[in-house]
């Protein structure tokens, strides 16, 4: 079943990320070279967009700008609203802080944590009181259906569990935007596709805005829109039928996360 076929998905609320007339150039000793030309989206609340392109296309370009991590020359990036183009540094973190949550192809979680104190650390450090950040933390685990690992370090995690840990742990503070990038890249096919149905959960439940760069085409067909990145532009693909049902998502082997071994639930 395809995300689009779980509810509506775009909804007539103001997107949560919206970048408009987004340029990034680059110069180096061959010259310069333009990565966004013109570059315009919107993602809106409850919505799952899938990001597919070539190595070098500025997926992670766009993912950056999108998340506040780097400035783009010309145009602006809009969050919950707010335009971000005028902010001062320490602005843009504290916006970025509240509104926004990244996943990696990586966990990066915290090794010498639990996978419970792991989801509860932003909340803490956002001062959230210490019982509410547990109770919260153990919500998300159970949605993610890794709750009875919550006193699991990472290490004794499988890496499907690792990942479904730190999706809970970008979205502990509740923001309005979630961006992956290559989140299930280095999982098998169909842990792969039980990570996505946790996170698809969470983007239905919490009317929460996903954009999920991907090679995995078969995923990115379960997902409301795919969009592509063409000399500069951010353009919009057809969607394809969805020929894996959930859970047995099939990926592509000419991408296998920098070569990295799949990883299990």
């Amino acid at each position: 079943m395809s995300a689009r076929d779980q509810g509506d998905a775009r909804p007539t609320r103001r997107p949560a990320l919206r970048l408009a007339g987004v340029e990034r150039h680059y110069t180096d000793a061959a010259g310069r070279l333009t990565v966004l030309d013109g570059a315009n989206l919107a993602v809106f609340p409850g919505e799952l967009v899938a990001l597919v392109a070539p190595s070098g296309a500025g997926k992670s370009t766009l993912l950056h700008i999108a998340g506040l991590l780097e400035r783009p020359d010309v145009g602006e990036v809009i969050i919950a609203g707010r335009p971000a183009g005028t902010l001062s540094d320490p602005e843009r973190t504290a916006l970025r802080r509240v509104h926004i949550g990244f996943v990696y192809q990586f966990h990066h979680l915290l090794p010498e944590f639990t996978a419970l104190e792991n989801v509860m650390m932003p909340q803490l450090i956002r001062g959230l009181d210490r019982r509410e950040a547990a109770r919260r933390a153990f919500q998300l685990l159970a949605y993610m259906r890794v709750k009875e690992r919550a006193t699991h370090r990472p290490s004794e995690l499988s890496g499907g569990e690792q990942q479904r840990v730190a999706i809970a742990r970008a979205v502990a503070n509740a923001p309005r935007l979630l961006l992956a990038d290559e989140p299930t890249g280095n999982l098998d096919p169909h842990t792969s596709g039980m990570v996505f149905d946790g996170l698809m959960r969470l983007v239905r439940a919490s009317k929460l805005a996903a954009l999920f760069a991907t090679h995995n085409h078969e995923l990115a067909a379960r997902m409301d829109r795919v969009i592509t990145l063409k000399e500069g532009k951010v353009v919009e693909l057809p969607r394809k039928p969805v020929a894996a049902a959930s859970g047995g998502v099939a990926h592509d082997p000419a991408h296998s996360g920098k070569g990295a071994q799949r990883k299990k639930a």
